[in-house]
């Protein structure tokens, strides 16, 4: 087991590299980090742009310029913006702010799509399963702007039979609240409902459809027909052993779901005023700036690594047959 997950580790390492040589080459060969200081008016002076140039390393090989810059953050140095804003400091609020508003809804997503998933397999065919069928593919088929803004109105018209604001819509806290401890948890929490509930609400209905599958082929199999043949009650054999069983495909599907959400919710953060690594990539590829695109991106993937990681454990963890190799 311990050489598997070895072995998987050394892949994704290998990937990361890859993918952050690729985005770095990319952003490289097509942004002009340079453009918005040729914009100002009046311009500045070109000595100044030249010292940029120089700080930015524009005139040395794509290749030379990603090793510097690897090293550099290898070494705790992400260096800046093409602006001079400190990249390190504005990388880990974003990705708190990001951390804040995905790991709840990512949860939240997993557990109940795990559970109407597994309900919609057990009561095949049945009125139950039917209606969480319809459900799903009504979510799995609105766009997302479109989901916001349906929670924003339902949002509203709670507000609105409640004859005071129980639920926020934009960003994370109420700007200058004074208060206590408990009460700003409590105002974080009316803000962080409705993007929460934008965020899982599609991972309910895409998961639920992963387990419902994944749960039929093992309520057909032999080794269920076995437990039950050995006196097990159907609840217990199918919770003991089937839902373990169909548990094993979806540990990845959990792991690498969550982190490429990290980026991906960009427009659930833009919609609800959550400034984090999504907004933050797209406001990258706005300005040209290659080393915030570089960071967001290497940042993905090392997530992406770990998730991955850690659902080949939860893979060997369940099934014995990894264990062996």
């Amino acid at each position: 087991m311990a050489g598997f997950l070895l072995r998987r580790l050394a892949n994704y390492v290998a990937l990361c590299f890859i993918a952050a040589f690729a985005t770095f080459s990319l952003a490289s060969l097509t942004f002009n980090p340079l453009a918005s200081y040729y914009e100002r008016t009046p311009p500045p002076p070109a000595e100044v742009i030249l010292a940029k140039r120089a700080e930015l390393r524009l005139d040395d090989p794509i290749p030379l310029r990603f090793l510097g810059w690897l090293g550099d953050v290898l070494r705790g140095d992400f260096g800046t913006t093409v602006t001079g804003t400190d990249i390190g400091a504005e990388l880990f609020s974003r990705v708190g702010v990001s951390l804040r508003l995905l790991l709840l809804g990512t949860v939240i997503g997993i557990a109940i799509g795990v559970v109407v998933g597994v309900a919609g397999a057990i009561r095949q065919y049945k009125v139950s399963d039917y209606v969480s069928t319809v459900f799903s593919f009504v979510l799995l088929s609105t766009p997302v702007f479109v989901l916001a803004q349906l929670l924003k109105f339902g949002g509203l018209e709670l507000n609105a039979a409640a004859g005071t604001t129980i639920l926020f819509f934009q960003g994370e806290v109420t700007p200058s609240f004074q208060g206590s401890a408990a009460a700003e948890l409590v105002d974080r929490l009316q803000h962080l409902v409705l993007p929460t509930l934008a965020i899982a609400l599609g991972q309910i209905a895409l998961y639920s459809r992963y387990q419902r599958s994944a749960m039929l082929d093992v309520l057909g199999s032999d080794f269920l027909r076995t437990a039950r043949a050995k006196g097990l009650t159907r609840r217990r054999a199918l919770f003991t052993h089937g839902l373990r069983t169909a548990l094993i495909p979806m540990a990845t599907l959990f792991a690498f779901g969550f982190g490429l959400l990290l980026t991906g919710a960009v427009l659930t953060e833009r919609i609800f005023g959550w400034f984090g690594m999504g907004d933050w990539f797209v406001y990258g590829v706005q300005r040209q700036d290659t080393n915030i695109v570089a960071i967001v991106t290497l940042f993905a993937a090392v997530l992406i690594l770990i998730s991955g990681w850690l659902s080949d454990v939860l893979y060997a963890a369940l099934d014995p047959r990894i264990r062996i190799r």
